[in-house]
């Protein structure tokens, strides 16, 4: 077995596998800031398959988001109509809010992917790959990058594509490309 195959199979229960280490990781995390910057992937086999190198560009950031449920703030007062209700329902994955956290805090970086670290009661954690655009354009295998508006504010990233619904494609899939407002389909 290969050293990415090894630690695959490690990640696939890390309570079990890593014990202590991984309930201080956890602690550790939870006192740290919702975006920080990391020298090394932690799960260097999921990184290297979404397409992280360990060369001059490549960033990687950890992002902890909430979990459960969101509220809007408390109405005011006066009559509402039917459909204004306090839970807000969000047709977003926590991965795709994670990228977009990364990618607001790092605002000359493009998204490349982005992968599932941890979770606990209150929290999840997720990796994310970030391209520095003036460094990574040089290279021959990222030198689509551009200035245009970032990829991931568009939907154009994994968790996105995952979100809208573009994961299938032919019998089944018609309406949902290009988009559910080209076909009317907007969920309200």
């Amino acid at each position: 077995m290969g050293m990415y195959q090894h630690i695959r199979e490690i990640w696939k229960n890390p309570k079990e596998n890593l014990g202590d280490i991984w309930k201080q990781r956890l602690i550790e995390w939870r006192r740290d800031n919702s975006v920080v910057r990391l020298d090394h992937p932690t799960r260097l086999d999921r990184a290297r398959s979404l397409g992280f190198k360990a060369k001059k560009g490549y960033i990687m950031v950890r992002v902890k988001l909430k979990r459960g449920g969101r509220k809007r703030e408390r109405f005011s007062g006066g009559r509402k109509p039917r459909k204004m209700r306090r839970h807000e329902v969000i047709k977003k994955s926590y991965q795709w809010i994670a990228e977009e956290r990364a990618n607001k805090k790092y605002p000359n970086c493009e998204v490349l992917n982005s992968y599932f670290v941890a979770k606990d009661g209150k929290h999840y954690w997720y990796e994310i790959i970030l391209l520095d655009k003036e460094t990574v354009k040089n290279y021959p295998e990222t030198s689509w990058v551009g200035d245009t508006q970032s990829r991931v504010y568009r939907g154009l990233t994994s968790a996105g594509r995952k979100s809208r619904g573009l994961s299938g494609k032919g019998f089944g899939y018609e309406k949902i490309r290009p988009s559910l407002k080209a076909n009317k389909r907007l969920g309200k």
